[in-house]
């Protein structure tokens, strides 16, 4: 018998012969009880520690009746915006509104089907309005950030679509702690000593609010470093590049010193971070009971289908991209699952009625970091990629190729593909992994992302260089030639990254049709919260050097930018060319 979700409406719970939960975990997206989705991993979680949990999937935020729905839980609201930071998911990188939402039932982000008339799913900045609605309906509740957004927005941040600095998540929306990062420690930990009637104070991967005085006195016990704080931000933009590059020093450092900013009136203190969940555990993680569909209210979320049928096979970057904020949230450590758990989940799936053989994906961050470590136990750099490979990175070749034989040989399976990012610099590391996945592993095309073949940009990015594109097509096309494999190439390319100009843009497009690259893919960079490229963005700063750096900002500068690449798509396609016009230059280190 299929596993009951998670219960949704109090006539769910009560079936449970619940009087109230122990945790409400609230949420901007769909409930979508699969592993793959953030609230479902740690519903699913605390539900195996024993915990009674329900979830309160995209409420209606313009009063506070959803948020009585349960009653007061027991011991706390957790509260995330959803998989996507919640401006992300309502908002193009341009800050135009998006009409669709892909963790919305039918991928339709309004409640109602006019949308005119129709108030949006998600609200802007969720986690802050929830836990308004939240502090509303029950004062006295302990109410807990968690998620992507609370991640990235846990310390003085951009946000686009406002266009100006924010403060902290966790001081805006008065909660009473934030997680940060994946929050399975974290989050067990808080459960575990709320039920015990015990304080939040120095949990591992939290962040608390503190006033003056509380901070005086955390400070007298362990010192912290103090990050630039809204009024030398303000004197000195510089200071927010610089902060942003402390938070990721000390992140990839793993450093055990608390970090401390700030805000207004208080102050935000970051607790060390939690440990990584080891391989037997992420395995046990994986394998609870998931119903690998949307609950029954919300049926056909886009999502879903895109993922239903792939597999999680790493965790963790150890990749140090400007633009990225996955190691930011997923950590520096990366962390495998073990085959026999993946060959165990992936004969649970063929069980499943709505399977028909594919396997869309094995992946995470980026696939081929399955199988490599550090050979250093305590590497305070943790900066594996750039400019080069690290000469401490470790590659396990054999044990991503006897991952995929094993995968394919499960009965039912008929194809097995990789449809997850994959490191080029890698791959020309492990080249039978190559010329397999190549033969037998690609969803038609291999998608690649060189993010831009600018020797500067790529500096700027932190990216290997112009070289490693050409290097790795050709060994590509080496390995198909000697055998029967039609090779196709999906790249991914940013425009207007900080330090990008139009003529880096017509460097790439010439690279591309050098290279016989077909441009599909490509977008606007967002400077989107808790990213070294959206400080460079902000400030005009190079990341390295601190001097100034051109950087699009306004739509005329992004659209010249962008239709470089669309000139070369619509001419691929059979259409003429479409040359931008010239631009009047501007000097250097102009925004």
């Amino acid at each position: 018998m299929p596993q009951d979700f998670l219960p949704t409406t109090a006539e769910e719970m009560r079936a449970r012969g619940w009087e109230r939960p122990d945790i409400v975990l609230v949420t901007g997206d769909a409930y979508l009880d699969h592993p793959a989705f953030g609230v479902s991993l740690i519903g699913r979680w605390l539900e195996a520690h024993g915990y009674r949990v329900a979830i309160l999937a995209q409420p209606r935020h313009d009063d506070q009746q959803d948020f009585l729905r349960f009653g007061a839980p027991r011991l706390f609201f957790g509260i995330t915006g959803g998989n996507l930071d919640s401006i992300v998911a309502n908002y193009t990188g341009n800050a135009k509104v998006r009409d669709v939402d892909n963790y919305s039932p039918a991928g339709n982000p309004y409640f109602g089907e006019i949308r005119a008339k129709s108030q949006r799913r998600r609200p802007d900045r969720a986690v802050i309005r929830y836990a308004a609605l939240a502090r509303q309906a029950f004062p006295d509740a302990v109410i807990i950030l968690g998620g992507l957004e609370a991640s990235l927005r846990r310390f003085i941040h951009f946000d686009y679509q406002q266009n100006r600095l924010r403060g902290s998540v966790l001081t805006d929306a008065k909660a009473d702690l934030l997680v940060y990062g994946m929050g399975e420690r974290a989050v067990l930990e808080a459960a575990q000593r709320l039920a015990r009637g015990e304080t939040l104070s120095g949990i591992a991967g939290t962040c608390e609010r503190l006033t003056e005085s509380a901070f005086q006195a955390r400070e007298l016990a362990s010192p912290s470093l103090h990050l630039p704080d809204w009024q030398e931000i303000g004197h000195e933009p510089a200071r927010f590049l610089a902060a942003e590059l402390t938070i990721d020093r000390q992140a990839r450092a793993q450093a055990a010193q608390p970090l401390s900013q700030r805000q207004q009136a208080l102050w935000v203190w970051q607790n060390r971070p939690a440990e990584p969940l080891t391989t037997g555990e992420l395995d046990r993680l994986y394998e609870l009971p998931f119903r690998r569909e949307p609950h029954q209210g919300a049926p056909r979320v886009p999502a879903w289908e895109m993922i239903r049928h792939s597999l999680t096979i790493v965790r963790g970057c150890s990749g140090n991209c400007s633009f990225c904020a996955i190691t930011r949230h997923q950590g520096v450590v990366t962390v495998d699952r073990s085959p026999e758990s993946l060959v165990r989940e992936l004969t649970e799936l063929t069980r499943h009625a709505h399977f028909r053989g594919t396997v869309s994906d094995l992946g995470g961050p980026t696939a081929n970091l399955y199988g490599t470590g550090c050979r250093l136990k305590n590497c305070l750099k943790r900066d594996c990629f750039a400019p080069e490979l690290c000469k401490n990175l470790t590659i396990d070749e054999e044990k991503f190729i006897q991952l995929l034989r094993a995968c394919q040989a499960v009965p039912g399976v008929k194809n097995l593909h990789v449809s997850s990012g994959l490191r080029m610099e890698l791959l020309l590391q492990t080249p039978r992994l190559l010329a397999e996945l190549l033969a037998r592993h690609l969803p038609g095309a291999m998608k690649i992302a060189p993010e831009h073949t600018d020797p500067e940009v790529l500096r700027l990015m932190h990216k290997p260089g112009s070289r490693l594109l050409p290097e790795f097509l050709a060994l590509c096309r080496k390995l198909a030639a000697a055998g029967t494999t039609k090779l196709r190439f999906t790249p991914y390319f940013i425009a207007s990254h900080p330090g990008c100009t139009e003529a880096a843009m017509r460097n790439l497009a010439a690279t591309a049709r050098r290279e016989g690259l077909e441009v599909r893919q490509f977008q606007d960079f967002t400077p989107t919260p808790g990213t070294i490229s959206t400080a460079m963005y902000v400030t005009g700063l190079d990341r390295d050097s601190g001097r100034p750096i051109f950087v699009a900002k306004s739509h005329s500068q992004r659209q010249a930018q962008r239709q470089v690449l669309e000139g070369i798509t619509l001419h691929q396609k059979g259409g003429p060319p479409r040359v931008p016009q010239k631009k009047r230059p501007l000097p250097k280190g102009g925004r």
